[in-house]
């Protein structure tokens, strides 16, 4: 990441939605510590959309969806 940008934090239901799948899916890879996310609370998380992308990218070596 660019240190002079700033992160864009975003909701669950955001962040699903922007990725291609269902939230419930994010629940399961917050569970497993899969992706970066930050705790606000012990049932709301947000997540970093081009830091999740890029995680996605080096674990999967595809791209998340664009919608």
């Amino acid at each position: 990441m660019n240190p002079s940008t700033e992160p864009v934090f975003v909701k669950k239901t955001e962040a699903a939605k922007a990725l291609g799948v269902s939230a419930r899916t994010l629940d399961n890879w917050v569970a497993s510590r899969m992706i970066p996310y930050v705790a606000v609370s012990p049932r709301m998380h947000l997540f970093d959309l081009a830091e999740v992308k890029k995680v996605l990218r080096e674990k999967f070596g595809v791209s998340a969806a664009t919608r």
